[in-house]
């Protein structure tokens, strides 16, 4: 059966009306074709994302040094980039040691 609308299709994303805090309540929010709760589709967004929901007490001169430095974005997601940096530099850090000791061992 073929779907008829009387709706003219938008010719980009651009043309689309900007959704509403109301429009967002009133969503149906799905998950694999399956109606969810916002709670659900938050988890599933998030394990789509690689991301896991943790509780951490973090000293108030760190939270407020992380507002001040994130402005519009948002502190967590800056926290998270400093996280991953911190993680990357300690990775770089070990395997720059093992191939120094490798090259120490070589001679």
């Amino acid at each position: 059966m073929k779907s008829t609308s009387s709706t003219k299709p938008m010719a980009s994303s651009d043309d689309a009306p900007k959704l509403t805090a109301s429009d967002l309540a009133r969503a149906k929010l799905r998950v694999g074709g399956k109606e969810v709760s916002r709670e659900e589709f938050s988890s599933a967004v998030n394990a789509h994302l690689g991301k896991q929901r943790v509780s951490i007490m973090l000293d108030g001169s760190i939270i407020a040094f992380f507002k001040a430095k994130a402005g519009e974005r948002g502190y967590q997601t800056l926290i998270n980039q400093a996280l991953h940096q911190a993680m990357t530099v300690e990775q770089i850090e070990a395997t720059l040691r093992r191939v120094i000791r490798e090259e120490l061992h070589a001679t």
